[in-house]
């Protein structure tokens, strides 16, 4: 790992250059930051093979889920009947296919700008848990053109709340530890969505809501490669290997590919074979150049509208989904900056980086390009600290990881031969990293742990984000006004929670005006 680089050279940032000064120099300050251009380049590269696995993460998610109407997000339907099981097979794996492509693309023009703009040594692409709530939450709510517009204007709010300098305001009413806890809770609920995509939880035929593997036993050859993968996954990062998620990938798909060789399993869909592929099946068959048919396949206005007219109670269920989209990017966008900027010794005494507006802004504008490219809302990754541990220290580093995203664009159809059994693991393990935060939580103060445990319990048992949200902020009003202590409440904490009681309530109200 790199020394970081001394706090008093960073001082220097600002500090006039000289005009026969490189460009890249004059624009990013590397050696005022005591780095050099092989260590931004070698930092850059590490960054994205850290992040690289949402290529093939965020098609599982946003590829195989369903709106209202039954349809993937290429437009296709995903589950015919049983004649037609080969032909939705070759849809889910287009869909899959199409997020692939238009998430590397997205990933790598936002990153660039992130360092040509912000300076800053993070890259971006798709948010894992933004895009969760896009596939589970708004989805089967409306069509994916409409989903994808409240991704859009999501952004814009943030955009807005930027520029305006209102995003630490909201930033500072919800209290840390609801924070924390909105971020264990989407731990779980991917962790969740990992083991179904993976087949070891299942709904069963019987009286329990899920059960493990089939009939309670682990007996099939994708379910050994789910095993493996998760592993070697834990034993790569316990000895600290860069890269670890995409190699666990690499290396689980490659044996999932040999087991279809061999085997012919098939894939699995309802109660038929039990013991084939999940989702898509890894064979080496039908490569295609890169499918950016979901670019720009958004509807800004259909989502507010019941029967093409305006509804007053689903435009306030929809602002509460909004905030939902806002808030997690908020907190996530912030808490890694601050990390990546403390790796690298990047941030000035009140704990900011350089630029920090410049840096929030080009990541607001990471919602309304996911939007807009249908790949959910993109935002900073904690992953760039891998670079930063590599050296990087600028906005270069950015820049490279941005052309290795673009580079992979081509090379997206490949990740239809990577089956869920293969990226599962990930989704697990991410669960792992995101619910360490869990001790920052005061388990001893009932005003602090009761919303903090439902929040965090009610997002996979209701599999719901949204709904651990709207829980966790209801009681978190409700204790503290109970215990006299409602002058310590936010203002914006009420309004909130009035919103989210319209959306827990949308259903009467909606029978009663009707």
């Amino acid at each position: 790992m790199v020394t970081k680089s001394p706090r008093a050279a960073r001082r220097d940032d600002s500090a006039s250059v000289p005009a026969n000064t490189p460009w890249i120099e004059r624009h990013f300050g590397v050696k005022r930051r005591g780095s050099s251009i092989g260590r931004e380049v070698r930092g850059g590269l590490v960054t994205f093979f850290a992040m690289a696995y949402i290529i093939a993460l965020n098609p599982l998610i946003l590829g195989t889920a369903v709106d209202k109407n039954g349809l993937l997000i290429s437009g296709a339907p995903k589950y015919l009947d049983a004649a037609m099981t080969q032909e939705n097979g070759a849809a889910v794996a287009a869909s899959i296919g199409m997020v692939a492509a238009a998430t590397a693309l997205i990933a790598g023009v936002l990153t660039i700008l992130m360092g040509v703009v912000g300076r800053f040594p993070v890259g971006m692409a798709t948010g894992l848990g933004l895009n969760a709530l896009v596939a589970f939450a708004l989805a089967p709510q409306m069509t994916w053109p409409q989903a994808m517009g409240l991704v859009v204007w999501e952004g814009i709010i943030i955009a807005i709340l930027v520029l305006t300098g209102f995003r630490k305001a909201v930033f500072k009413a919800v209290p840390r530890t609801l924070r924390t806890a909105i971020s264990v809770g989407i731990g779980l609920f991917i962790a969740f969505v990992g083991l179904i995509n993976a087949g070891v939880v299942r709904k069963p035929a019987g009286a329990p809501p899920v059960e493990l593997g089939i009939a309670g036993s682990l007996s099939s050859w994708p379910i050994l490669v789910f095993i493996i993968g998760f592993f070697l996954l834990v034993a790569l990062h316990v000895l600290k290997v860069k890269g670890a998620m995409l190699i666990s990938i690499l290396a689980a798909t490659v044996l999932a590919v040999i087991i279809e060789a061999i085997g012919h399993l098939g894939i699995h869909i309802g109660p038929e074979n039990p013991t084939g592929w999940a989702l898509n099946v890894p064979s080496l068959s039908g490569f295609s150049l890169p499918d950016l048919g979901l670019l720009f396949k958004v509807d800004m206005v259909g989502g507010f509208l019941v029967d093409g007219k305006f509804s007053f109670p689903t435009f306030l269920a929809l602002m509460v989904l909004v905030f939902s989209l806002l808030l997690a990017d908020f907190f996530d966008t912030m808490g890694t900056v601050v990390a990546v900027g403390s790796e690298g010794d990047l941030l000035d005494k009140d704990g900011m980086p350089e630029q920090a507006t410049e840096i929030l802004l080009v990541d607001s504008l990471g919602a309304v390009a996911g939007g807009l490219g249908s790949v959910s809302s993109n935002t900073c990754y904690i992953e760039s600290t891998a670079g930063v541990g590599e050296g990087a220290r600028t906005g270069l580093a950015s820049v490279v990881t941005g052309l290795a995203f673009l580079a992979s664009v081509f090379l997206a159809p490949l990740v239809n031969i990577v089956p869920s059994e293969a990226a599962a693991p990930v989704l697990v393990f991410v669960g792992f990293l995101m619910i360490a935060q869990v001790v920052d939580v005061d388990w001893n103060d009932p005003e602090v742990g009761i919303p903090a445990f439902l929040t965090i319990i009610l997002m996979p048992f209701s599999y719901s984000i949204t709904v651990g949200i709207g829980i966790g902020f209801l009681a978190h009003v409700f204790i503290k006004v109970i215990r006299g202590h409602a002058s310590k409440v936010h203002s914006l904490m009420y309004v909130v929670a009035g919103l989210f009681i319209i959306y827990f309530l949308q259903g009467p109200l909606l029978a009663l005006i009707g």
